[in-house]
């Protein structure tokens, strides 16, 4: 006699497969729900930490490190290239590196090779995707960040000892005290979320609308409207927005409120690029600057933006730009929608 057969048939083994593939793809979203919630916690710390160090160097040196300093001189236009990333390196436990830097010098000398080509975990989110270094053909390998620090909401600077101070916390030639922030350092921010080697038009020769500290365009214009110079013509082109941590340049190691963020701004050659970030005139050049660089992240829904309070809030692409605007600026005396000043 024939023993009945004990194995799965065809229809069960599809069965159990497809149940398989059921389980699987429920489970994937839910791991990967998992690791960018512990990247965000990562990346939130990162600026908790940096808002530690902000502090303390303010509480040592009576203000806030200055984005850089830059003076005419009978022989043209000097320019330090520390920025405040090099200048907190001490307070953030990376005091051997800072050893290693001569300040005196540009940080891509050979002398500062090797401090600003480290790659600060600090530095970058987690979810950050370019985390890579950039073999830069001067200076050697360099890395990025994804922290850009408050230097203007357009106006950034207008050349060397000429015309106001930027209306945020940081600023080239400024170094601000904590006593500064008349709206509050609740409503101030510090430091908000950027991507690194994000694409940037510069070297425009100025902007054709955007001239004048005492009137930038709202956050509800039109991108290409009042800037044209979004489509890249007669303007430098890269793509390599915030990969120079060591920089003092806004478009490496700042950002500006001129648009709320993670708002689509599309530019470049051919208007290809679906966000891209405006410098018309370089800061080490002399000025005028006037920028947008936009805050922008990987996490879905919005930024997170470190307050001079030393608070690390979520910040949502939503948000109301008069309200953000009023964020960037520290004696703006503005009203949000909050009831905050």
């Amino acid at each position: 006699m024939r023993r009945p057969s004990t194995g799965f048939t065809l229809i069960e083994l599809l069965v159990v497969i497809v149940i398989i593939g059921v389980l699987v793809g429920l489970l994937i979203p839910a791991v990967q729900a998992a690791r960018e919630a512990a990247r965000k916690v990562s990346c939130r710390n990162n600026l908790k930490q940096l808002g530690l160090a902000l502090h303390n160097y303010e509480s040592a040196h009576q203000c806030l490190p200055m984005a850089s300093v830059i003076e005419q001189t009978p022989g043209g236009i000097r320019t330090s290239f520390v920025g405040p990333y090099l200048r907190i390196l001490p307070y953030i436990e990376q005091g051997n590196t800072y050893n290693q830097v001569d300040l005196n010098s540009t940080y891509g000398t050979t002398a500062n090779a090797v401090a600003v080509g480290q790659r600060m975990e600090m530095f970058l989110c987690p979810s950050d995707i370019h985390h890579e270094r950039k073999n830069h053909p001067q200076y050697g390998q360099i890395s990025g960040t994804s922290y850009g620090f408050c230097m203007g909401d357009w106006y950034v600077f207008l050349g060397p000892g000429t015309g106001p101070m930027t209306r945020s916390a940081f600023g080239v030639n400024q170094c601000r005290r904590h006593s500064d922030f008349l709206d509050g350092t609740s409503n101030t921010m510090l430091m908000s979320e950027v991507k690194a080697y994000t694409p940037y038009i510069r070297d425009c020769g100025g902007l054709v609308n955007i001239n004048d500290p005492n009137n930038v365009p709202g956050t509800d214009a039109d991108p290409l409207t009042v800037a044209p110079e979004y489509g890249a013509s007669g303007c430098t082109f890269k793509t390599d927005g915030h990969s120079e941590w060591a920089e003092m340049a806004v478009h490496h190691i700042g950002f500006t409120t001129a648009w709320t963020p993670n708002k689509a701004t599309p530019g470049g050659p051919g208007m290809a690029y679906p966000d891209v970030d405006l410098t018309g005139h370089r800061e080490r050049l002399g000025g005028p600057t006037f920028a947008a660089i936009t805050s922008r992240s990987y996490h879905a829904g919005g930024v997170f933006t470190l307050f001079a309070d030393g608070s690390v809030r979520f910040t949502s692409t939503s948000i109301d730009g008069i309200v953000w605007r009023a964020h960037g600026t520290v004696a703006g005396g503005e009203i949000t929608n909050d009831g905050s000043p």
